[in-house]
């Protein structure tokens, strides 16, 4: 395979944990187009040399060149650039070759060195708008308004607070329902930390316009986000925020410099389907030339980290496994009776409220809307959350037979597992694979047939 197909493959499928850090297809779709360097890509003529790995040394080399006077956002793309060539280049090097194992720290070295180069080359191509209130919901939109500048409206979004966010692995589902019948879905995680049926119903009903819209949305969350007894912190942090005071006036909020929409070929959009590139540990120090940039590493980026560990379709993966007896050593056991979640438990008024207004948009806009119960811990279900998880549940089968929407209940069963989670009640990497499957697998769901 040439050193291109390697690229193609790495666009769309590298994924470094949030220990390091990320690649993938949205990062790469943000760079600002350029001038082409001295040594243009050429993806029809180039082949594979004997020594992929002399080749890729000779393009960090180049990079780290080009960034010793790199200052606009050209200069940058074309820092970037040179270093997912090496990038690609390091990921030639055959895997029965002796120098596999060396090659495979360097490429972890260089995608850090590209990342950094990537952030500084994405110049004013982002949000142009000011806060709304929350950090990771500015940044989900800015990801979400990319993702369907790059590739289209989703078929479906999943929407929710933090336990969404990481609750539900779209790639997972996008590959299941592809099994079952239903290819190519286009599949987005657009969660928020905090968010109530409130801070939904705004993201859909006032923040998204109508033609931004998913053809699907599966809202994925639990008894919090619906309890009107607790203080709505992230709602009112939204209608103080300054951005909601210019989404008011009319301003609604764009990517910076934006290209035509044009959505990228089946093959690029599928290709973490086809090859998943596993880094092994972080890089080691080599002398060998252009292995940093000097004053880049050290500066780190904008965005919080959080948002560094959320891939191209707006999920977040989280590998840390529940074990009660160490997590309890480091964290205090709180009883229901004390939970901020459950305080003042109240299923009504203004959450409600919302609710019915999501309900109202999706049936005005022809959306199928499915309301998930997301599974918690049976070591988080004590007898005051048992109580009132059971008072939420009849509620929710209750709005949906007279709302009209579809209701899962995934808050018990073989989903409690204490490996499918983080803590008592997100769920891990494991665990969002598990619930998206478990939809996929609902024979009574209907699924959008890609258009």
């Amino acid at each position: 395979m040439s050193k291109y197909g390697y690229l193609y493959r790495l666009v769309g499928a590298i994924a470094i944990s949030s220990a390091t850090l990320s690649l993938t297809l949205a990062t790469v779709m943000r760079l600002p187009i350029a001038a082409r360097s001295a040594k243009p890509l050429n993806l029809l003529t180039v082949s594979r040399p004997a020594d992929p790995f002399r080749e890729a040394i000779g393009q960090a080399t180049r990079a780290a060149t080009l960034a010793q006077n790199a200052f606009s956002p050209t200069d940058w793309n074309q820092v970037a650039m040179a270093w997912i060539e090496a990038v690609a280049w390091m990921q030639s090097v055959p895997p029965n070759s002796p120098k596999r194992v060396f090659a495979e720290k360097k490429v972890v070295e260089y995608l850090e060195n590209f990342t950094q180069a990537q952030r500084r080359a994405a110049g004013n191509f982002g949000l142009s708008y000011p806060t709304l209130g929350s950090e990771i919901l500015d940044r989900q939109l800015e990801l979400y308004l990319s993702y369907i500048a790059a590739v289209g409206i989703p078929d479906v979004a999943i929407i929710g607070s933090s336990r969404a966010l990481q609750g539900i692995d779209p790639s997972v589902l996008q590959q299941a329902l592809a099994a079952r019948g239903y290819p190519g879905l286009r599949i987005f995680n657009f969660s928020v930390n905090g968010a109530t049926a409130q801070v939904v119903n705004f993201m859909l009903s006032k923040l998204l316009t109508p033609n931004q819209l998913p053809r699907m949305i599966i809202w994925a969350d639990g008894l919090r986000a619906f309890n009107n007894g607790r203080f709505d912190r992230t709602y009112n942090e939204i209608l103080n925020s300054p951005g909601y005071q210019l989404l008011m006036s009319g301003t609604r909020p764009t990517l910076g410099s934006q290209l035509p929409a044009t959505a990228i070929s089946e093959e690029t959009f599928h290709a973490k389907q086809l090859y998943s590139y596993q880094p092994v540990v972080h890089h080691e120090t080599w002398d060998d030339p252009g292995v940093m940039m000097p004053g880049i590493l050290a500066q780190g980026g904008s965005g919080s980290s959080l948002f560094e560990a959320i891939d191209a379709n707006g999920f977040r993966a989280v590998s840390t496994g529940f074990n009660p007896s160490v997590y309890y050593r480091q964290n205090p056991r709180v009883s229901g009776n004390y939970d901020g979640d459950y305080a003042r438990f109240q299923l009504g008024g203004s959450q409600d409220a919302a609710l019915r207004s999501v309900v109202a948009l999706t049936k005005a806009r022809r959306i199928p809307l499915l309301v998930v119960n997301l599974p918690v811990t049976n070591d988080y279900l004590d007898s005051s959350r048992s109580y009132r998880q059971q008072q939420f549940r009849q509620y929710m089968q209750n709005q949906a037979r007279s709302l009209g929407f579809v209701w899962r209940d995934y808050s018990q069963g073989n989903l409690s597992r204490n490996e499918y989670f983080e803590d008592p009640s997100h769920l891990n990497r494991f665990g969002a694979a598990a619930v998206a499957r478990q939809l996929a697998a609902d024979q009574a769901l209907r699924w959008p047939r890609r258009q």
